[in-house]
């Protein structure tokens, strides 16, 4: 059984090149500065573990991994990270922002992948068991405004993802978008196409809103 959480736990979600991870970053700052007693981790990775775990997934000489291998590395990451690191921190009362969660795994292997949402929840359920995120900030863009995003980044490391054909990465919205309103009370959508600072001012105000 999991340790009866005390804390918030947070996710960011969104789409490759949606700029996520530079807004968990900055929210992480700013929250500490107003004093907030908060952890910053990401999915796959996060701890030794995991993050071995996220080199097999994302290395791009792997590109005929099977589908439900993926899935299956993702939720053993996934239970790892909870086990060494949220829980902890949850049971200490901490607020946790976790870049992804179980939601990337239903949007990527569950629609994008054609696993089944269902499916992938239900091999993730065994993973977190009730450990069910608080609040989800979702940083929505159109994939062809993201991967022209990634493709501008320079020293970037192409991952095994980014060899996806567009339409992988317009399954993986329309995922998101199925996902959303399937967890409605949770999910806050952001409009990430906008200027960086009108991007995290929404998800500041969003958050602090809901703490």
């Amino acid at each position: 059984m999991t340790t009866r959480k005390t804390g918030r736990f947070i996710t960011i979600e969104g789409a490759d090149g949606a700029g996520k991870s530079t807004v968990a970053a900055r929210l992480y700052d700013e929250l500490r500065t107003k004093g907030w007693d908060v952890m910053l981790t990401r999915e796959p990775g996060g701890i030794e573990i995991a993050e071995k775990i996220r080199e097999i997934i994302l290395d791009p000489k792997y590109v005929n991994m099977d589908k439900r291998t993926e899935a299956l590395l993702y939720a053993a990451a996934r239970r790892q990270h909870l086990a060494e690191k949220v829980f902890p921190a949850l049971a200490e009362g901490k607020l946790v922002l976790c870049d992804r969660f179980i939601d990337s795994s239903l949007a990527y292997q569950g629609y994008a992948r054609g696993l089944g949402i269902d499916e992938v929840f239900a091999i993730n359920q065994f993973a977190v068991e009730d450990c069910m995120p608080d609040l989800t900030l979702y940083f929505d863009v159109r994939p062809e405004v993201g991967l022209a995003r990634i493709n501008a980044t320079k020293g970037r490391e192409v991952n095994r993802l980014d060899l996806e054909a567009l339409e992988f990465h317009e399954k993986v919205r329309e995922g998101y978008q199925i996902v959303k309103d399937r967890f409605a009370d949770r999910f806050i959508v952001i409009d990430a196409e906008r200027p960086a600072d009108e991007v995290f001012a929404e998800a500041l105000a969003q958050l602090e809103a809901r703490l």
